[in-house]
């Protein structure tokens, strides 16, 4: 596999993942993949039902199967689950077979997006329940706690927040033009070293 054929777009739910990356994949004349609508398709049922009849470990799996079927195209950018990348063995697979990026957003901004979201696993009984917005956060906190550690490690860490769509996938554009554009000159620089 060539590592600059597949763009993998992390970071927490209702980060733009699926959003940024539909753009971004059209503007590069690529093939776009959102992990979690490719599982309700072969499913059946939306993320949460599986969540909720079959288990978290279950989807998990499910997951990591689906994310190596899509994987095998080329010119691919893939929007992944919020907690896609919360195990080594996804992360890796993610940085040896393409370019991650992480979509990091504030605090503040997740819990303006969360709050009244019932179709994320994760929030949706706290949602439901009318749990306060301290509440919330504090779950938000946990789990960013969590998986900032495995977030950390993609090659670009991408802020985004509050700009609109088209200017987010036009900055993201251009810092991965520069990106690819380096990685290829210190590929060229290491041939030359190896002679």
């Amino acid at each position: 596999m060539v590592k600059y054929e597949r763009i993998f777009l992390t970071g927490f739910m209702t980060s733009g993942k699926s959003t940024i990356g539909s753009i971004l994949a059209n503007g590069l004349g690529w093939n776009f993949y959102d992990l979690d609508k490719e599982i309700e398709a072969l499913k059946g049922k939306k993320v949460a039902q599986i969540f909720e009849e079959e288990g978290e470990e279950a989807f998990r799996k499910l997951e990591s199967e689906m994310l190596r079927d899509i994987s095998r195209g080329k010119n691919v950018v893939i929007a992944l689950g919020g907690g896609t990348i919360a195990t080594l063995e996804n992360l890796s697979f993610c940085k040896t077979n393409g370019t991650l990026i992480y979509l990091k957003v504030e605090e503040t901004e997740l819990l303006r997006r969360l709050k009244k979201k019932v179709d994320r696993p994760l929030f949706k009984d706290l949602v439901l329940s009318g749990a306060s917005e301290e509440k919330i956060s504090q779950k938000i906190k946990y789990l960013l706690k969590e998986r900032e550690k495995f977030y950390n490690q993609a090659d670009i860490v991408f802020k985004t927040g509050t700009s609109s769509v088209g200017k987010t996938v036009d900055e993201l554009a251009k810092i991965l033009r520069r990106y690819f554009r380096e990685k290829n000159q210190s590929k060229r620089t290491d041939k030359n070293i190896q002679r």
